[in-house]
């Protein structure tokens, strides 16, 4: 399991493998991460262990409780609303950007993922509209050219990913989400920036309140 991932730091390697566990649900919200067990599964010893628990409560993923260990952390109705008012901000004004400066190739590619987006909405295929989702924001924070924005945007998303999924299968919100991009695509191609600003702010606003109902 280890080996697969040698051209990693070995503590790096185990952080993708343990948070695999917890976006799978293997190491479910409020688990005890359970050091001995994982480092006779792993075949490693407790340093690499430690460094990864390390990284992955640096992410927010793992809550370090005192003299009782680590467990996969819950994520709270004030959390989600804090969390979501932070990436509403920033993706919004990286929408801005991305309508003010894209180039048309940029323009083609987001348009090409929302097709993308379309067709798993047609399928019913939440898990592919989730993926795709996630591919067109990330596209578009890499199209705003802003690293720091980036980074932060998905260090607060991988918490959400601690439960944002189930969202999708919510009555209503796969079709509304699919709307919601639509104008936003609509606005980038028109390249109308105080709209797709507002648009995407909007959008992920209604994400909180489907993740949280």
């Amino acid at each position: 399991m280890i080996s697969s991932l040698e051209s990693l730091p070995l503590y790096l390697s185990v952080a993708n493998l343990i948070r695999e566990k917890i976006f799978s649900h293997e190491l479910a919200p409020g688990a005890w991460i359970d050091e001995k067990l994982l480092t006779a599964s792993f075949g490693i010893s407790r340093t690499p262990l430690r460094e990864a628990l390390k990284v992955l409560a640096a992410e927010g993923l793992i809550t370090m409780k005192l003299r009782r260990g680590a467990y996969v952390t819950e994520v709270q109705e004030t959390d989600i609303k804090n969390i979501f008012a932070v990436i509403a901000l920033l993706e919004a004004q990286a929408c801005r950007k991305v309508a003010e400066e894209a180039t048309e190739e940029e323009l083609e590619i987001l348009d090409s993922i929302h097709t993308k987006l379309e067709r798993a909405a047609a399928n019913r295929d939440t898990e592919r509209f989730f993926e795709v989702n996630q591919e067109f924001h990330h596209k578009l924070q890499d199209f705003a050219k802003n690293p720091w924005m980036h980074r932060v945007i998905n260090d607060l998303r991988q918490v959400l990913k601690l439960q944002r999924r189930d969202s999708l299968t919510k009555i209503g919100r796969l079709e509304k989400s699919l709307l919601e991009h639509r104008q936003i695509m609509s606005a980038l191609i028109g390249k109308k920036p105080a709209e797709a600003e507002a648009l995407m702010k909007n959008h992920l606003l209604h994400g909180q309140e489907a993740a949280i109902e």
